[in-house]
C-alpha cells in the first residue's frame, strides 16, 4: 500500500557533507510526521531531527547547526542534509513516517536503514 525508500547514506571523511533522502510513495493522502533516527554499534537508537505537517522542526542537541531536515512535498520526500560531518556521526540512519492514506488509514512506517560511515 505504502512505500518507503531511504538513500544517500556512504563513506564521507570529517567534515564533509552527506544528504539523506526518505521518500514515500503508494496511495498517500497527507503525510504527519517525518522522523530521521540513528543507531550507533551497541548504542540505543535516538531521534535525530523531526518535522511535522505544521512545519514545527527539532532536533537533538548534537547535530543543531550542522543538520537541516527539509521537505519536498510534491515529491513526497524529506532530506537530511548533514554537514561538517563527524566520526561520532556513524550510525545506520532510518526514517519514520506516520501518514494517512487516501482511504483514511493511518500507517506508521520505517525506511530500511542507511549506513553513514565518517572516518578517515
Amino acid at each position: 500500500q505504502v512505500q518507503l525508500v531511504e538513500s544517500g547514506g556512504g563513506l564521507v571523511q570529517p567534515g564533509g557533507s552527506l544528504r539523506l533522502s526518505c521518500a514515500a510513495s503508494g496511495s498517500i493522502a497527507s503525510i504527519y510526521v517525518v522522523g530521521w533516527y540513528r543507531q550507533a554499534p551497541g548504542k540505543q537508537r535516538e531521534l535525530v531531527a523531526r518535522i511535522t505537517s505544521n512545519d514545527a522542526i527539532t532536533y537533538v542537541d548534537s547535530v543543531k547547526g550542522r543538520f537541516t531536515i527539509f521537505r519536498d512535498t510534491a515529491k513526497n520526500t524529506v532530506y537530511l542534509q548533514m554537514n561538517s560531518l563527524k566520526p561520532e556521526d556513524t550510525a545506520v540512519y532510518s526514517c519514520n513516517v506516520l501518514l494517512v492514506t487516501v482511504d483514511w488509514q493511518s500507517i506508521n512506517t520505517w525506511g530500511q536503514g542507511t549506513q553513514v560511515t565518517v572516518s578517515s
